[in-house]
């Protein structure tokens, strides 16, 4: 998640002021790119400067470069550079890692929901002086974490034996931060998550920029104004009383899940920029919009798009495993009404940045954005038509 900007220009000046002079001579703007990383990883590993960096995921918000030090003088670990564009105050977002690892820490061991399994977390790694990030002559904000060997990550559930894993992984998630107290998190996003604070922002935003006459721009604009009603459902509840904040991810797709390379078990959360207090429904809302598309979400096949009873019911019920403790009554009562409306807000915001010329998700090509909330509105439209079977899946499961 994140973007090294100004390669060729700012960071120049930023390589040039550390480098040896040997290395001030005239270089490509790659070269430079690489020196500049290398000087940042050698701030959490100073054996880091003599080894190799590349680009590594594909996630939409910073950027990561996994980072493997000369043979024998460490590790390999991940660097990030977090996009303060979204995260204002990162400092709130290592805050939240922080009281996360520590809650972490104070348990045993093999707790109950791991117990018998593998289960990693993402550590931070420090600078020799101790600190949890550096920042950058030029203002960008840098982090390191241990880099999880034989692991991997899925982009789509396959079946539902790996939907289970999917389930099984954010429901250990939430069960090992259940008792968490939420005062010990901050809200690093204000108005994340707030269905009805996107649908304002997108009423603002296409007043001023309204969508152009293209199928695909006509097609997201009459579907969102056909079920607005959607949106207030689970901040109605939470205002009601029916639904309480919880330690939550924050955005448990599917591909933020670690999967152990050989077993295929699910042995980890990453993407932990997103901790805060929130309804549980938007995580499980959220995984199960990510994990029951089986095209995947950037699909060029958008009206192809369907949600899978199937992997949603093994989704749910990997969860239940070792989350079923902590639900009641009405936290089954709002599930399938989560799923569509984390889908349908989704497509929301990546229309709205659409319209806004692409300032917030990451994008290679301009139109993405448009293609990225095709799919989720066409999702939340599959789901809509399979509201019923949702309901009774989550009925077999109470």
């Amino acid at each position: 998640m994140g973007y090294v900007d100004g390669i060729a220009g700012r960071l120049a000046a930023c390589v040039s002021s550390s480098l040896p002079r040997h290395l001030k001579e005239p270089m490509t703007a790659q070269v430079q790119q690489t020196e500049f990383l290398l000087d940042v990883a050698a701030r959490f590993l100073a054996s880091a400067r003599e080894g190799a960096i590349r680009e590594y995921g594909n996630g939409n918000i910073n950027k990561t470069f996994l980072v493997t030090p000369k043979a024998g003088h460490g590790e390999p670990f991940l660097l990030q550079q977090l996009n303060t564009r979204v995260f204002e105050q990162p400092d709130r977002v290592m805050r939240n890692i922080r009281s996360v690892m520590r809650h972490l820490e104070r348990r045993p061991l093999h707790t109950a929901p791991t117990l018998g399994r593998r289960w990693e977390v993402p550590h931070v790694l420090l600078t020799e002086e101790g600190r949890d990030h550096w920042l950058a002559g030029d203002g960008s904000y840098w982090r390191a974490l241990r880099f999880i060997g034989q692991s991997q990550t899925v982009d789509a559930v396959r079946d539902p034996d790996q939907a289970r894993e999917v389930g099984f992984a954010l429901g250990t998630f939430h069960s090992l931060l259940s008792d968490l107290p939420i005062s010990e998190l901050t809200d690093t996003l204000p108005g994340f998550h707030i269905a009805p604070a996107y649908l304002a922002r997108y009423d603002q935003v296409s007043r001023s920029t309204p969508a152009g006459s293209s199928t695909e721009e006509t097609w997201c604009t009459r579907f969102i104004a056909e079920h607005r009603d959607w949106v207030p459902v689970l901040e109605d509840a939470r205002e009601r009383g029916l639904l309480r904040l919880r330690p939550i991810h924050g955005d448990p797709k599917v591909n933020n899940i670690l999967f152990d390379a050989a077993t295929g078990q699910a042995i980890g959360m990453v993407d932990l920029d997103t901790i805060k207090p929130g309804l549980a429904q938007y995580d499980i809302g959220d995984c199960l919009r990510s994990s029951c598309n089986p095209d995947g979400e950037e699909t060029g096949r958008w009206q192809d798009v369907r949600f899978d009873p199937v992997l949603g019911k093994a989704v749910l019920e990997g969860y239940l495993t070792v989350a079923r403790g902590f639900f009641d009554a009405a936290d089954f009562d709002f599930l399938p009404a989560s799923v569509r409306l984390i889908a349908f807000e989704l497509g929301l915001r990546f229309f709205t940045d659409h319209l806004e010329g692409d300032v917030y998700f990451k994008v290679t090509r301009r139109g993405q954005n448009l293609a990225r909330a095709l799919v989720q509105l066409s999702l939340a439209r599959s789901i809509d038509d399979r509201l019923d079977d949702l309901r009774a899946i989550v009925e077999d499961l109470r």
